[in-house]
């Protein structure tokens, strides 16, 4: 697992690339080295979806994070699920287009996680 205030390995290199239709979602075990990849308190919901939460000292900081993550997924053509509450932000990733997770998620994450860090 990456340390905090260290950059995730390979991941943050790479760019997303769109997924064909019957491209098939990651297995567990992919998901798991991908994930050991990432660091952070990222965490696998339901087989299918990458989340976590960010807290901040307040709404603006929290604002200013999304707006980081928002041009993050723009430039990257891969968008997560954004939910914010006041001080809070929780990030759902997922590949739509085959219904699970790709190593798409995992290059955005590492991404977002990067930028949380700096």
């Amino acid at each position: 697992m990456t340390q905090p205030g260290a950059q995730p390995t390979g991941l943050t290199t790479k760019r997303c690339v769109p997924c064909e239709a019957g491209t098939p979602p990651l297995t567990r075990i992919e998901i798991g080295k991908y994930l050991a990849q990432v660091g952070g308190g990222w965490v696998l919901e339901q087989d299918k979806f990458l989340t976590r939460q960010f807290s901040f000292r307040d709404f603006v900081a929290a604002m200013k994070f999304v707006n980081r993550v928002a041009d993050i997924a723009e430039a990257e053509g891969h968008h997560p699920d954004i939910h914010v509450s006041y001080n809070k932000v929780r990030l759902d990733l997922w590949t739509h287009a085959i219904n699970g997770l790709s190593e798409n998620d995992f290059i955005l994450a590492a991404k977002i996680e990067q930028a949380a860090s700096a």
